[in-house]
This record gives structure tokens, C-alpha cells and sequence, in this order.
């Protein structure tokens, strides 16, 4: 009986093992816009002339080491959520069809605990 107790104890604590809680990841929204859109600056602002979203743009998520950790794609709003553990990031934008420049490289920050404020990308248009 008592080998029996043993047995059921050691195949218990072998389950148990492999029970191990998975990385939490932080949801790290993202906006992609182009800009500017239209050549001259007004004031007040022309809401028509406001940077437009980007569909379609791909993010790639690195880390410190240079290791491709996520990759997400925007929606037609522009927008999209990366969900990530706590470190540092670096966010790359790819080349979009119809949109003239690349976006540059973004530093990111996640802290576990903290909620994630969104991080906007811009595209520039090259209109001057």
C-alpha cells in the first residue's frame, strides 16, 4: 500500500512539472499611418489632409540579439496588436505597395505590469 501511495505521489509531482505557467505576454497595440498628405501646412489643421492609415504593412519584432521574435501585419484601419513579454524590441517596418518611403526602425520597451500605450508608426509620402 504504501508503495502504491509512492507511486501515485511521483507520477503526481511528474504531471505537476510539466505544468509550468506560460510566458504572460503584453498586448502592445500599433498604428501605421502615412504622411504627410497634402503639400502645404494649414492653420488650423485641414482634417482632410490628416495622415491616412496604412493596410497591410508588416511589422517585424526583434530582440536585443537580432532574433525575429513576432511578426504582425496592419488591418485596413491601419492598425494591429502584438502581444509580448516584458524587454526591449525593436519594431521594423517593411517597404508597402503604394507607399513611397519606408517607416524607420522603432525602439520598443514592454514592462511587465504596466498597460502599453500604442505605438504609432509613420510612413513618410515624400510630399513637401
Amino acid at each position: 500500500m504504501a508503495m502504491r501511495v509512492a507511486l501515485l505521489m511521483l507520477g503526481l509531482l511528474a504531471l505537476l512539472a510539466d505544468c509550468r505557467p506560460a510566458a504572460a505576454g503584453i498586448a502592445v497595440p500599433v498604428h501605421v499611418q502615412a504622411g504627410p498628405v497634402c503639400p502645404v501646412e494649414r492653420d488650423p489643421p485641414d482634417p482632410a489632409c490628416a495622415d491616412r492609415p496604412v493596410a497591410d504593412a508588416e511589422i517585424v519584432v526583434t530582440d536585443g540579439s537580432g532574433r525575429r521574435i513576432a511578426v504582425g501585419r496592419s488591418n485596413a484601419n491601419g492598425d494591429l496588436a502584438l502581444t509580448l513579454p516584458a524587454g526591449g524590441y525593436l519594431l521594423t517596418p517593411q517597404p508597402v505597395n503604394g507607399v513611397m518611403g519606408t517607416a524607420r526602425p522603432m525602439p520598443l520597451e514592454v514592462v511587465a505590469g504596466a498597460s502599453q500605450a500604442a505605438v504609432v508608426i509613420v510612413y513618410d509620402t515624400g510630399i513637401r
